[in-house]
């Protein structure tokens, strides 16, 4: 029987790099004679195997057109979208079902991924019209892609069948793909395996070179290896998640650790520090480093952090580890620069349509490092004020007589006349979030102020507009909305420095360089460090309330880079976090009514939804895979 693979792609989905390389995919159904014929057809297999890495600038239309982009900025407590259609709304009113199209499609393009992957690793060394060593390099960057789309899968749906190394056969007979699901600690072993031979083959530039920006490099395998042990100590797979306990294959297979031990658990938080600290030894600051930007002699806070995922010249950012060329920034930048009517030209109109939430605008600090919000009352609306940073109620009413300016740098970063609670907040607060009266980003035919209200220039009565009365600011451009330049991070060395400090503080408590790599998140972000020291912070004092800090920050300095949503996940926090309302400013009402915290929707979330379920039609095709606990199996 003659083998076929079949590449029912776009080239819409490239990842376009400097030589073209992710242009050149096949769009038909080709025998492995031709697949691997010649050089040229080979990369253009290898093409493929990339073309499913997700582009999350296009989560509006989230797992459609044949892509892999994520529901997870506005499918956690981030933000909201203006339209019904996003699919993250499925996920915020719990009306999920194994049958949903989104649950099937991550689960289908990612196995269609790694069977490309599986393809080109078995039949690629038939080419003979290659260099051996670009050839053995080619094949360690399938097996490291095969290896994250293994990992995406699992974040999604918790464990999952690790297919055989051989490709099944698309007309292989129904009995070879009854499969049941590996346990979490095959999967995690599997991945890391697979990442460690692509580290020991040698085969792959520790970074890759310009020309080649995009491809898989051994920086790339560390940082994810990295990741993969650090969702596995976490609590949602480490087995304390007791709602899983029970899952189980037909044969009795426990699917979820059995061993929950101290000992064990802080084996694992051990095992994934240490894979965040071997990358760190190994490529900062030669390789890698915290972007930063000075003026006079001082760091740029808003300017170091803004540039850090706002790129466009990917050479001189330092900070980025793995990335998407090719994407749909024009659509993201649509999603994010607000209507504007009556703005100098089109440039400056589009929809803010990405709202984001009133939780993630009191997530971020004041200038002074403290929280201004430490939790909410009953109703989920009414704020709980941290007295000790200096915010007050009153300043929910009240307006500021000045410009706002950096106290650090003196950069203007908030125009007068704006509510009191937006002033005196950190850098990332300016870099992130686009609030009434603030000042919009492009500049080009002069300066244009955003107004929410429900007359306002990008207000409710223009038709789109930000539910929330907040437009998601980070990633939105200083030029024209549609421009289409803008590379799409999908992980960077701030998220390892993250998870470092994390990773220590559960398995090490009190070690030092859990302050050294958390201060040096603050220390770009413009805001007090933690220490004894003049102008310092006091050091958290037990293990917890370091828990609190790391994750504090993490929220803040990850926002809207599709982090939050696997993030209380993997903690098992997303009953308190995602089963609450959703509020923002009153944006029915103009004037001073218009300041008002006001419910938007009640956000639904049940313990089944830690994990999507699996895809009906495959319970359905193979006998051996179980659904995930809450799941029903034949709605």
């Amino acid at each position: 029987m003659k083998k076929y693979i079949i590449f029912a792609l776009s080239a819409a989905l490239s990842l376009a790099s400097c030589s073209d390389f992710f242009d050149q995919m096949p769009t038909d159904r080709m025998t492995y004679k031709d697949l691997f014929e010649n050089k040229a057809s080979t990369e253009k297999a290898l093409a493929t195997v990339y073309s499913y890495i997700p582009d999350e600038f296009r989560q509006r239309f989230a797992s459609q057109d044949n892509g892999t982009s994520g529901a997870w900025t506005a499918g956690s407590d981030e933000a909201e979208y203006y339209w019904s259609f996003p699919a993250s709304q499925l996920i915020n009113n719990n009306t999920v079902t194994p049958k949903t199209s989104m649950v099937e499609a991550y689960w289908k393009k990612y196995y269609a991924g790694i069977s490309a992957a599986s393809q080109f690793i078995e039949g690629a060394p038939a080419c003979k019209d290659m260099e051996a060593n670009l050839l053995a390099q080619w094949i360690e960057e399938a097996r490291a892609v095969r290896a994250m789309y293994y990992f995406y899968l699992f974040r999604i749906y918790g464990p999952i069948p690790i297919l055989k190394e051989t490709p099944i056969n698309v007309d292989a007979p129904l009995a070879e793909v009854q499969l049941p699901r590996n346990t979490v600690e095959e999967c995690v072993d599997y991945i890391v395996s697979e990442f460690d031979k692509v580290l020991n083959s040698q085969c792959l530039p520790d970074k890759s070179a310009e020309k080649n920006a995009g491809r898989i490099d051994n920086a790339i395998v560390m940082a994810f290896r990295a990741e993969v042990l650090q969702f596995a100590a976490s609590d949602l797979f480490n087995g304390k998640n007791s709602f899983y306990s029970a899952l189980e294959n037909r044969d009795g297979t426990k699917l979820f650790p059995t061993d929950t031990s101290d000992a064990t658990i802080r084996n694992k938080w051990e095992k994934a520090a240490k894979a965040s600290k071997a990358f760190i030894d190994k490529f900062v600051p030669a390789d890698f480093d915290l972007h930063r930007v000075y003026v006079g002699g001082k760091i740029n806070a808003y300017q170091s952090y803004r540039d850090a995922v706002m790129v466009e010249d990917f050479s001189s950012n330092k900070e980025m580890i793995f990335y998407r060329i090719g994407t749909s920034a024009s659509l993201m930048q649509y999603d994010r620069t607000p209507r504007h009517s009556g703005a100098p030209s089109s440039n400056y109109r589009a929809s803010g349509g990405l709202g984001a939430s009133q939780q993630i605008v009191d997530a971020y600090f004041m200038a002074n490092g403290k929280c201004p919000i430490l939790g909410y009352e009953s109703d989920g609306i009414t704020p709980i004020i941290n007295d000790d940073s200096g915010y007050k109620a009153i300043y929910e009413s009240e307006f500021t007589g000045e410009i706002y300016y950096d106290p650090n740098t003196g950069i203007e970063l908030a125009p007068k006349g704006i509510l009191k609670a937006w002033a005196n907040r950190e850098p990332r607060f300016y870099a992130d979030i686009t609030f009434n009266g603030q000042k919009w980003l492009n500049l080009e035919e002069g300066a244009f102020f955003t107004d929410f209200t429900y007359d306002g220039n990008s207000g409710a009565h223009n038709g789109e507009y930000p539910p929330t009365g907040y437009s998601v600011r980070k990633n939105a451009p200083k030029g024209a909305w549609s421009s289409g330049n803008t590379i799409c991070v999908l992980l960077r060395l701030a998220q390892v420095y993250l998870n470092y400090a994390e990773a220590l503080n559960e398995y090490d408590p009190f070690n030092t360089e859990i302050l050294l790599y958390l201060n040096l998140i603050r220390e770009r972000a413009g805001i007090p460090t933690y220490g004894t020291g003049a102008g310092q912070l006091p050091i958290p004092a037990t293990q917890e309330e370091m828990r609190k800090a790391i994750r504090a920050e993490r929220r803040v300095e990850l926002a809207f880079e599709n982090s939050r949503y696997f993030d209380v996940r993997r903690w098992c926090i997303a009953e308190s976090t995602e089963n609450m309302p959703l509020v923002g400013m009153n944006v029915n009402k103009n004037g001073n009514d218009f300041y008002k915290r006001t419910w938007r929707e009640n956000r639904i979330f049940e313990k089944k939804m830690y994990l999507l379920p699996i895809p009906q039609k495959d319970i359905d095709i193979d006998a051996e895979l179980v659904q995930n606990t809450g799941w029903s199996t034949i709605q």
